[in-house]
C-alpha cells in the first residue's frame, strides 16, 4: 500500500534529513581531526567514512517520504518542472537543516554553537573539482533507475569516492557548502570561497543533466530500434 504523504511531512523530512546529514560531514571532521594525530589523510577517510555511511541510511529511511534530496540542486532538477512551492519548501528547509546541523555537531564537541569557518578553498582546480563533483552526482542520481542497484548504494558510493579524487573532497551540495560555511573545523569553507564552489555545482549539475539527457536519447532510439526489428521479423 502506498503512503500519500503531505508536503509539509517531505519539506520536514528534508530538513531533518539535510540536518543529519550535515552534523555528520561536521561532526566527523571534528572527531577526525581530533583523533588523527595531525595526518590530514586519515582525518579525510574518517570524515568520508561517516558521510558514506549516513547517506546511504537517511536515503533508505527518508526517500520514500520526501525522495531523499538534501540538494537544492537535486531538488531543482527533480522538482523544476513538477512543483515550484514544493522546489521552494526544498531549498528552506535544506538550509535551516543545514545550519542547524552545524550548530548541532558544534554543541556535542563542547565547541562554539556559532561559527564562521576561515578555511580557504579556492583556485581553479577547487572550481573543476566541484563542476565534476556535481556532475557526477546529478547523473547518478537521473541513471539509477536504469540500474539494478539501489540509488542509496549508487549515491553513497560515488560521493565516498569523489571525496577523494576530485580536489575539493567533493561538497556537490549548495546547502553542505551553507552548513559548512558556518563551522571553523576541518570540513569547513570560508565564506569568500563559498559563491564560487555554489557557481560551480551549478554548471556542473547542468552537465550532469546535458550527459544523463544525451544517454537517455540514446537508450531510446536503440530500444526504438529493437521494436522495429522484432517487428519486422514477426511480418516476414
Amino acid at each position: 500500500m502506498t503512503t500519500q504523504h503531505s508536503l509539509t511531512q517531505k519539506i520536514f523530512v528534508e530538513f531533518l534529513g539535510t540536518l543529519l546529514l550535515l552534523c555528520t560531514v561536521i561532526g566527523s571532521g571534528i572527531m577526525a581531526e581530533r583523533l588523527s594525530g595531525g595526518n590530514v589523510a586519515i582525518a579525510l577517510l574518517g570524515n568520508t567514512l561517516a558521510t558514506v555511511f549516513i547517506l546511504y541510511v537517511l536515503i533508505e529511511t527518508l526517500g520514500g517520504i520526501s525522495g531523499a534530496h538534501f540538494n537544492p540542486l537535486v531538488s531543482s532538477v527533480m522538482l523544476w518542472r513538477e512543483s515550484k512551492p514544493q522546489l521552494v519548501g526544498y531549498i528552506a528547509a535544506q538550509s535551516l537543516g543545514a545550519i542547524t546541523g552545524a550548530c548541532l555537531a558544534h554543541s556535542m564537541f563542547d565547541v562554539s554553537i556559532i561559527q564562521v569557518s576561515s578555511h580557504i578553498r579556492t583556485g581553479t582546480g577547487q572550481w573543476i573539482a566541484e563542476g565534476v563533483a556535481t556532475a557526477g552526482l546529478i547523473f547518478v542520481i537521473l541513471r539509477s533507475s536504469y540500474t539494478r542497484a539501489s540509488a542509496s548504494a549508487l549515491v553513497a558510493s560515488y560521493i565516498g569516492a569523489a571525496y577523494w579524487f576530485t580536489a575539493s573532497t567533493s561538497f556537490a551540495n549548495p546547502a553542505a557548502v551553507l552548513g559548512r560555511m558556518m563551522s571553523d573545523s576541518f570540513s569547513g569553507i570560508a565564506p569568500q570561497s563559498a559563491f564560487s564552489f555554489i557557481l560551480a555545482q551549478i554548471v556542473g549539475a547542468a552537465c550532469g543533466v546535458l550527459i544523463h539527457r544525451c544517454l537517455r536519447a540514446y537508450n531510446e532510439n536503440v530500444n526504438h530500434g529493437a521494436n522495429l526489428a522484432r517487428v519486422d521479423k514477426v511480418d516476414t
